[in-house]
Parts: structure tokens; sequence; C-alpha cells
């Protein structure tokens, strides 16, 4: 089977990108399920959830990624490398070949253990509560950091790597696998910055955000427990720093839209959020 690797390298980025000027609250599930909580979520573009995990489900988060990772998943082809290892992969232990994983993706039609938590109840009742609208699960991924060198994912709007029209509700859900602390690249994003609509993305590090677009702007972040979760806007602007600590990293993201939504084409989408996007994958 032909490895594939992530099609961004990355890079440095100036101090002060990622600022924190606060971290968000954590809601039960049954709060969650309110008034309130879906008014902060229109809001703020937000909802930080703890326990949409239990434990037996977390366990078997993990256990799905390793075997995932290490070949155990019979004809799943989903995972991305970092692109810096592509001259070296071969050659690589089996640890260090674990490390140089960036992603996972389309693993649900493979994976029972991770499906049960994508198309679980727990989830989409909040999904469908925060939205008011059936949803459908269109997006399944595992986003690793390593320690010591996990790379960054630059600010950018989820909304601008799918091709369906601007109206259209999408939902992300980012689930700690291990605890996401500051430290290691836990999620930040730009409070209410989902009302600032459609913003333009560049080639960089990444498809994104431009860094000069960000510099200055106090963020909030989202340290996580294993098994807690955030809730976010397809438009609302997010990025992850670096994992420059001695702390894995690893986090399930699910993507959610509206159950009746249609796509359009690529072109549509590029005129909106930028065209050097042609290609690019969230």
């Amino acid at each position: 089977m032909m490895l594939q690797f992530d099609q961004e390298q990355g890079g440095t980025y100036q101090e002060g990108l990622y600022d924190p000027e606060a971290t968000a609250p954590r809601v039960d599930i049954a709060t969650a399920l309110t008034a309130a909580s879906r008014e902060h979520y229109r809001e703020h573009g937000w909802l930080s959830v703890e326990g949409l995990l239990q434990a037996d489900e977390l366990a078997a988060a993990k256990a799905a990624i390793d075997d995932l990772i290490e070949g155990r998943v019979p004809v799943f082809s989903g995972v991305s490398y970092e692109k810096g290892y592509k001259d070296s992969i071969e050659t690589m232990s089996p640890a260090e070949r674990y490390d140089a994983v960036r992603k996972l993706y389309d693993f649900v039609p493979y994976e029972e253990r991770l499906a049960t938590i994508a198309l679980g109840e727990r989830i989409g009742a909040i999904c469908r509560h925060l939205l008011e609208r059936d949803v459908r699960l269109f997006q399944d991924m595992a986003l690793l950091k390593p320690p010591r060198g996990g790379r960054e994912k630059p600010w950018h709007q989820d909304h601008a790597f799918f091709d369906y029209p601007l109206g259209t509700r999408i939902v992300g859900v980012w689930i700690a696998v291990d605890e996401a602390t500051i430290a290691n690249g836990c999620m930040q994003v730009l409070d209410g910055g989902h009302r600032l609509g459609p913003i333009h993305h560049f080639r960089r590090r990444d498809w994104q955000i431009c860094d000069t677009d960000m510099a200055g702007r106090k963020s909030v972040a989202f340290p996580l427990r294993p098994g807690d979760g955030m809730f976010f806007d397809g438009l609302l602007p997010h990025g992850t720093p670096s994992n420059n600590s001695a702390q894995r990293r690893r986090a399930l993201q699910f993507h959610y839209m509206d159950q009746a939504a249609q796509p359009t084409d690529q072109a549509e989408r590029l005129a909106l959020f930028g065209g050097e996007g042609a290609g690019a994958t969230c």
C-alpha cells in the first residue's frame, strides 16, 4: 500500500500568534442541551462540554487509533504522515513511525469503535440542539501532535475547506483523547469570529488565514481533559499551536451539517475563501 503524506510542510511562526486571554468554561451534557447553551453557541461560535466520552469509550478510542496507525484494520488506508518524513519513513522504527503520523481520516466505515462514537446519540443530540435541525456526519478525522515537535495547524475556518454553500450550517466536534493543554497544542479560537463571515485564506505554512490578520488578537483556549470536547461553528477562526511539550496530544474531530445541505462546486468556495485553496484538505 502506497504511503500518504500531508500536503503541507509547516514552518515557524511568530511568538504571540496564539495568545489566549481566557480559557473556555465547560458545561455538562445536560446543560449543553439547554436554550442558554444554544444562545451561547450562537453568540460565541463554540460550546465546551465535559464528559462527551465515558471511560470505556475513551479506552476504545485510544485502542482504535493505535490499531489504525499500526495496520491492524483491514483495507483502511487513511493514514497521512508528515511531509517532512517522506525520505526517511521506510527506515523508521514502529514508535518513530507512529510519531510521524499527522492525521487519520475516513475511518468510520472501517472502525466500529470510532463509528459508534461519531454516530452516537450523545454527540448527535447536542449537534441537533445547537443547529436546530437534523444533521449528518460528513467528515471524520483523528489529529495527532507527538511530543516535542507536533506541528501547528495555523488559524483557519473549516468551512473554507468544504464545497458547500456559505449558508450551510456546519458544526465541528473536537474531542480530547489525551489531555489537551495550552503547552501541548490545545484548540484556540477567535471568540465570536464566526460572525465575521468568510475570511480570505493564503498558502503559507498551510492554507490559512494570514498571520497578520490574527497577530495581536486575543484568543480563547480550550484545555480539555481526556473525553471532554468542544463544538464549534464552521466559520469560527481557530488554530492549534505546535506541541513542544513532553506530552502527547491526540484528538478526534468530526464534522456534521444540516441533513438537507446540498454541495456546491469548488469555484464558488474559492471565490469566497481564496483561490490558493484548490485541493486543500482540512
